[in-house]
């Protein structure tokens, strides 16, 4: 306990104090006492020795010195005087708030002065004490209370950031992940899947599509924009929606990637963004495959008992070099009954199961072949869950996955 003396001896126990008890028992809460006149904090300091347990005290005489005590201690609770020598009022609670607004606020105010703790806890602070009026019971009562109260502020705000985020996201990948548009005909089957990876508390860029334009031929594609969150899902969104216009408009090949890239360049709020894609049109012949593949890698022939890796020869991501992109449509032959499998890269950039072993093309490719025999719903589905199984020691995928299983539902070559 300190002596009642209140000058330079006072000031020098208290802070000898204050430093011992900083170090000492880590179980209560410990406070920031932002006060400069030397009684009052010696007041103060024998209060919280009285209170049951006693609070841990720091003490600082102003604003400045308790803005340089926040940046490398952090209290549970600061007890804020309202009339100080470099802040008085709301601007002191304010400055306080912007450097430590997670610790609670207890504000001090004088005996004529009860209406600026009123006006203090409207601005922030948890609670208010006058001074003269204050026991032990009743200061450590009210710190504790206020960081509980601090506690509890923190919670609902995080929550309420949680139920927004889920909001956004959900709006987020109905844009990413629509419904594949095939009209009425039938003879078509898609499969497509979406798993968030273990970094996903924010959404991916991942985005796929399906589209069936008037002639019969189903076009399909499967993009992902470097990154996670709400910039890069929204450009996912944007891409995905430029793609299909394109497609109903009838724009499709090397000039459909020119024009996606110009949608890149404007929406990307950095210039270090850019998105790869694969894009697949099945003829109307049932037989003939057109592809592009920009950036993104390849995709897997499932015919009835084996896999196959499919890589056409490709070119660079959109948005990832200054001069337009130029990519040229490769063409291939379907077999009667196999179907394409496209997807991206979070499918075999997990973890294989050994060490810090990567997946990879091959080890995707081998996973796929034990499933070969299945049909294209429970095929797309044990896959990836093979490939999560393997990265679970890790985490799971620690990216996004979108996937599209494509083929014609019957095996006709000749065109309807």
């Amino acid at each position: 306990m300190l002596s009642r003396d209140h000058g330079a001896g006072a000031e020098g126990a208290l802070a000898r104090s204050a430093r011992a008890a900083a170090v000492g028992d880590g179980q209560e809460p410990l406070v920031l006492l932002v006060e400069d006149d030397p009684g009052d904090a010696l007041l103060v300091e024998e209060l919280a020795a009285d209170t049951a347990p006693p609070l841990r005290l720091l003490w600082v005489r102003s604003i400045r010195e308790a803005i340089e005590r926040l940046a490398t201690t952090l209290p549970d609770c600061v007890l804020l005087d309202l009339n100080l020598p470099d802040a008085a009022g709301m601007e002191a609670l304010q400055r306080v708030r912007e450097h430590a607004d997670d610790v609670a606020v207890v504000v001090l105010t004088g005996l004529d002065d009860e209406e600026a703790g009123l006006a203090a806890v409207a601005s922030g602070a948890q609670d208010y004490l006058v001074k003269g009026r204050v026991e032990p019971e009743l200061l450590g009562r009210a710190v504790r209370y206020a960081v509980q109260r601090k506690q509890a502020e923190r919670a609902t705000a995080a929550l309420r950031a949680g139920q927004m985020r889920a909001r956004e996201n959900a709006r987020l990948e109905r844009g990413l992940l629509p419904t594949p548009l095939l009209g009425a005909s039938g003879d078509v089957e898609v499969v497509a899947r979406y798993r968030s990876g273990r970094a996903s508390g924010l959404l991916g860029g991942d985005f796929y599509d399906v589209v069936r334009t008037e002639d019969g031929s189903v076009h399909v594609v499967v993009g992902d924009v470097c990154g996670h969150g709400p910039d890069e899902a929204a450009l996912g969104v944007a891409l995905r929606i430029a793609w299909r216009t394109l497609v109903l408009a009838g724009t499709t090949g090397p000039q459909q990637l020119r024009l996606l890239e110009q949608v890149l360049l404007a929406e990307r709020v950095g210039t270090d963004i850019f998105a790869t894609m694969t894009t697949v049109t099945l003829l109307p012949d049932h037989t003939t495959v057109q592809l592009m593949r920009v950036g993104h890698p390849g995709l897997l022939l499932h015919r009835a008992e084996s896999v196959e890796w499919v890589e056409v020869p490709g070119c660079p991501a959109l948005g990832l070099l200054p001069d337009p992109i130029e990519c040229t449509v490769h063409e291939m032959t379907l077999p009667p009954g196999a179907g394409l499998l496209l997807f991206t890269d979070g499918l075999f950039e997990g973890h294989n199961g050994v060490g810090d072993e990567r997946l990879g093309e091959e080890g995707l490719l081998e996973l796929a072949g034990a499933a070969a025999g299945r049909d294209p719903g429970p095929f797309v589905d044990e896959l990836i869950a093979a490939a999560e199984a393997l990265a679970e020691d890790k985490g799971g995928l620690a990216d996004d996955v979108a996937a599209v299983y494509v083929r014609w539902s019957h095996d006709a070559t000749e065109p309807r």
